[in-house]
């Protein structure tokens, strides 16, 4: 699979308007994502790897993707999205629904606000869904810090200065 950045170059606050939407990122989930996913993240619960345990004592079809892992696929769309300067600020979901091996997962971006700090940090709010077919799996809303220009990087903004 192709990541997004290599589709598009950096983003820049200021090309960056209210209404864009993020191309689409979609993809095959298999047994081993759901695995390697909780293995990552340290969640040793039955209910990501062990399908009898999953369907006999949770009542679902099959193991499913754990709340660290849907994480790191939304941290994964935002900054392929954005590039490598982006820096992502503050990020909240909800989750509506399982994931489970086969099911082809897509994600749907949107900007929703964009707004400069005191600081000089230019913030980009995004709406953010992943659905499974036409069904909402999990909503998220994310802030992302871009930078202003090309000699601009909100990795290298201090602390004193980081107000995400």
């Amino acid at each position: 699979m192709k990541p997004i950045s290599s589709q598009f170059q950096e983003r820049l606050f200021g090309g960056v308007k209210i209404g864009d939407e993020l191309p689409q990122l979609s993809y095959k989930v298999t047994a081993t994502t759901v695995i390697l996913g909780a293995l990552a993240s340290r969640d040793w619960r039955p209910m990501h790897h062990d399908k009898d345990f999953a369907i006999e004592r949770n009542g679902v079809k099959d193991i499913f993707m754990n709340t660290p892992n849907q994480a790191a696929w939304f941290e994964r769309y935002i900054t392929d999205w954005s590039g490598p300067k982006g820096r992502l600020g503050r990020m909240k979901f909800q989750m509506k629904g399982s994931v489970f091996p086969n099911d082809e997962m897509t994600f749907f971006g949107k900007v929703t606000d964009r707004c400069a700090d005191e600081c000089g940090c230019g913030w980009i709010t995004l709406d953010i869904e992943l659905r499974v077919m036409d069904e909402l799996k999990t909503s998220c809303q994310a802030r992302i810090a871009l930078p202003a220009d090309d000699d601009d990087n909100p990795w290298k903004k201090g602390r004193q200065d980081w107000k995400p």
